[in-house]
């Protein structure tokens, strides 16, 4: 049946590695296309229907929703690695307490968000030198995405929760249909009713709203740990503390990809709106390789974190080695093919010579070698599933964004071109993973230790 969970859990603490990790990241990879064809699908209709300005509005705009939203995704990344532990040590008490927490946590940070994001969109916009012919586009486009935030965070809280159970499927399911609906509602607001950026940003609002509600269904429909009460929604403070205690080092490190990412939005804003609009479309594009990388990291935390709350330290290895392989495979794969399909690609979002140039250019140097970026997803990913948040954090810290800003205020500065400008991101990358490899190899051991000792004791 469509709805019969054993046929959507994948098993993480025994079977084979290298068939389970594909099988669980095959629905994660698909599932964050689907996502990011929310945010294509705006940036295709406006480019095409409303015009340069509106899709630079919408495209530049990324980096810093991102930033905004990060640190309470982080959480959902928490929540998922304290239930697979609870799952893993078969605590179905601990494993309920936690998804109802992160259930309340989704929603309560949802509404935070939608008023952060509503007071500071134009200042933030301001403060990255957004043009004066982009500004109020994309103010407008911010503040009704921020709107939405409650069902965003929710879909994403309960899809981490599906994933610590091994389900990546179901979500797969939702976002299909939601994606479905934001392609039409684009098509309706834009070209029909003429709302431009605010037609786009209501459509994926509605689009998470759809999603959200249908993965929370999902939820309150289960008969084992999961199944959620909605009157028994609460904060447990000591689930919650553990929840932030991993998950808030995750968003901060996430938000150093975005900080970095904001630095070199604000950079690029200098060239015009020709330039940020040929980038938005690349980093649109090049979105969907990361995923290859993005999904086998999700992969990675789940598949160790259950391992390790059933105290299994050399499969952790595996697994970890596991979706290193499968990460650089596979995005390896999609960033040669978008190489060489590039410029078509780049085309669906404008067809101006000019911007598909400057496209083009970003791409090669910003999304083609991404599967370098995949060695530190692993590693930090790993790291987080044997409970080392805050270590990932500190590195990229310094690796990705104190980097970056070096490289801007140094290299850039040197050679302001655009080329000089992207660099920055292989570099980082390859320099952020050699350290992050040499961090989880020592304090795995470390951790091996421990697991071994305690199945030792209990015997």
């Amino acid at each position: 049946m469509f709805f019969s969970r054993s046929s959507h859990k994948v098993p993480m603490t025994e079977g084979p590695l290298l068939k389970n990790t594909f099988i669980f990241s095959l629905p994660l990879m698909f599932s964050g296309w689907l996502q990011l064809l929310f945010n294509a699908a705006d940036t295709i209709v406006v480019g095409r229907f409303s015009g340069q300005q509106a899709l630079a509005a919408v495209g530049s705009t990324g980096s810093l929703n991102q930033l905004l939203i990060c640190l309470f995704l982080g959480l959902g990344t928490g929540a998922n690695v304290i239930v697979a532990r609870a799952i893993g040590a078969k605590d179905h008490a601990r494993a309920s307490a936690g998804a109802h927490t992160a259930v309340t946590t989704a929603l309560l940070s949802g509404l935070i968000l939608a008023v952060l994001g509503n007071v500071l969109s134009r200042p933030l916009l301001q403060l990255m030198d957004s043009p004066a012919d982009v500004i109020d586009l994309s103010t407008t486009y911010m503040r009704i995405i921020f709107l939405g935030m409650p069902m965003q965070l929710l879909y994403n809280f309960c899809a981490a929760l599906l994933r610590s159970v091994g389900d990546t499927k179901r979500p797969l399911y939702f976002l299909s249909v939601a994606g479905v609906a934001n392609v039409l509602l684009n098509l309706l607001f834009v070209i029909v009713l003429k709302m431009s950026v605010a037609g786009v940003a209501l459509a994926t609002i509605i689009s998470h709203t759809i999603s959200a509600l249908l993965a929370l269904r999902s939820l309150t429909h289960r008969d084992d740990m999961l199944k959620i009460e909605l009157k028994k929604l609460r904060i447990d403070p000591s689930i919650f503390l553990e929840i932030a205690r991993i998950g808030l080092p995750t968003g901060v490190q996430s938000a150093m990809f975005s900080i970095a990412n904001v630095l070199i939005q604000s950079t690029r804003n200098s060239f015009g709106s020709t330039v940020m609009a040929g980038c938005a479309a690349a980093a649109n594009v090049g979105g969907f390789i990361s995923q290859g990388l993005n999904a086998f990291a999700m992969a990675c935390t789940s598949f160790v974190s259950q391992n390790y709350g059933a105290k299994k330290p050399q499969r952790i290895l595996r697994a970890m080695w596991v979706c290193q392989l499968w990460s650089f495979l596979i995005s390896g794969t999609l960033g040669v093919l978008g190489f060489i399909f590039g410029k078509q690609l780049l085309s669906l979002y404008n067809t101006d010579p000019e911007v598909i140039y400057w496209g083009f250019q970003q791409f090669c140097l910003a999304n083609v070698p991404i599967a370098l970026m995949g060695f530190q997803s692993i590693f930090s990913g790993a790291l987080r599933g044997i409970g080392y948040s805050l270590l990932p954090m500190c590195i990229s810290l310094v690796g990705i964004c104190l980097f970056r800003v070096v490289w801007v205020m140094t290299v850039f500065k040197s050679n302001p071109t655009l080329i000089c400008l992207n660099i920055s991101y292989p570099v980082s990358w390859v320099l952020t993973g050699a350290v992050m490899g040499i961090t989880f190899f020592y304090f795995f051991k470390r951790v091996r230790t421990k697991l071994l000792a305690d199945t030792s004791a209990a015997i």
